[in-house]
């Protein structure tokens, strides 16, 4: 079963509206040119599907392992590489990064069950989301979720050269669940997962992964 996201009522409804009130101006307009309304009806239709697939929330259920870290975005890894994280952890950590095209799901997951314990948004550019300094210098967010065995993870939303927003849910302090709903992003973007560098992973560069469903490893207490 496929569901709109919330985040995508507003503007399918804003686009609704508008392709309404244009329409009803061209017959207004030009009745005398009917093909004028009829390729702009095909052009809005192809928007409002553009709009309709790219805010889908698909449902996703399936058995859930405690040790097992969920993917968190539906696209293609593109990063698996240590690299030093200097803005929590100050040390090295396994990266993993997951580039979303505009024709992925868009709804970001908790990767894993646990505690909030660091949540902050930053300012930053747009640059493509494949960009290995996009990670630093884009907008985004980071979230520092502890697990119920000890030890966290860090994950990053980050803003691409067509992403415009990022949606985060996650506050300090709150209790989480794996798989629900984290955050979203618009137009096209990317997911970064930060984990301890003894990470068992399912997962390298290249393969294709859906958020809530592909397992990226597993976790170590």
């Amino acid at each position: 079963m496929i569901r709109i996201h919330k985040e995508g009522r507003l503007p399918i409804l804003l686009l609704l509206t508008f392709l309404v009130m244009i329409h009803l101006l061209l017959e207004k307009v030009w009745p005398q040119l009917p093909w004028v309304n009829t390729a702009f009806l095909i052009v809005g239709i192809g928007l409002l599907i553009f709009f309709l697939q790219f805010f889908r929330n698909p449902i996703r259920l399936r058995p859930l392992e405690e040790d097992e870290i969920l993917c968190p975005a539906d696209g293609k890894v593109v990063i698996v590489e240590k690299v030093m994280e200097t803005e929590y952890y100050k040390e090295e950590r396994l990266q993993v990064s997951i580039f979303m095209s505009p024709l992925n799901v868009h709804v970001n997951r908790y990767p894993i069950s646990g505690k909030v314990a660091y949540a902050k948004y930053h300012k930053g550019k747009f640059l493509v989301a494949w960009n290995p300094k996009s990670s630093l210098l884009n907008e985004r967010t980071s979230v520092v979720v502890q697990h119920p065995k000890g030890g966290s993870l860090l994950y990053r939303q980050i803003a691409g050269a067509l992403a415009r927003r990022i949606i985060m849910y996650a506050k300090e302090g709150q209790s989480v669940k794996q798989g629900t709903d984290c955050g979203f992003i618009r137009f096209g973007s990317r997911v970064d997962l930060l984990l301890p560098v003894d990470t068992e992973l399912d997962i390298q560069v290249g393969d294709v992964v859906k958020g809530g469903i592909t397992r990226i490893g597993r976790w170590k207490a």
